[in-house]
């Protein structure tokens, strides 16, 4: 942005910055001053200081599905099978990249600000929780908590060969 003065354009510059260290940590700053690197490096200190741990499932994608809302924006994620990849618009594929997210789905409603954006995203991951985590606030074990999962009747096929 730049502000007309009596010598000319005085130019101010907005950086907005995503940290993480891609194992389930993340955070964003935003930082303004006069030069680029200087609102960057503005930008970087406010992201490290704010940072947040998110669980995630196998390490590559979320326990379950949530919302994040932030002023108008509104951001639906869905965990995603293997091999699905980050399907996610703009700021939001940042912010799951940094976290090390590899499989996500998910869907930007309302404000396309990339700083609600990223608010609202921030906003849906500090609601994941991990089966560990409600199992320890109920007071049970995770094999309590997580469904059971019914094995597949095993169905051998016998191939008879009729002799000729």
């Amino acid at each position: 942005m730049s502000k007309t003065v009596k010598g000319g354009k005085r130019f101010g510059f907005a950086a907005l910055v995503v940290v993480g260290d891609q194992k389930g940590r993340v955070g964003f700053g935003k930082g303004k001053a006069k030069e680029v690197p200087e609102a960057i490096r503005k930008a970087t200190e406010q992201a490290k200081r704010q940072m947040i741990r998110v669980p995630l499932r196998e390490g590559r994608t979320l326990h379950h599905d949530m919302n994040g809302r932030h002023g108008a924006g509104n951001v639906v994620m869905r965990s995603a099978p293997a091999g699905t990849g980050i399907i996610a618009g703009g700021p939001m594929r940042a912010v799951f990249e940094m976290v090390g997210i590899q499989d996500v789905v998910s869907k930007s409603i309302g404000s396309q600000n990339p700083y609600n954006m990223i608010r609202a995203t921030m906003d849906g991951l500090r609601k994941e929780t991990s089966p560990r985590n409600v199992a320890r606030r109920r007071g049970k074990k995770v094999s309590d908590i997580l469904p059971k999962t019914e094995a597949a009747p095993v169905v051998e096929e016998t191939a008879e060969v009729a002799e000729a």
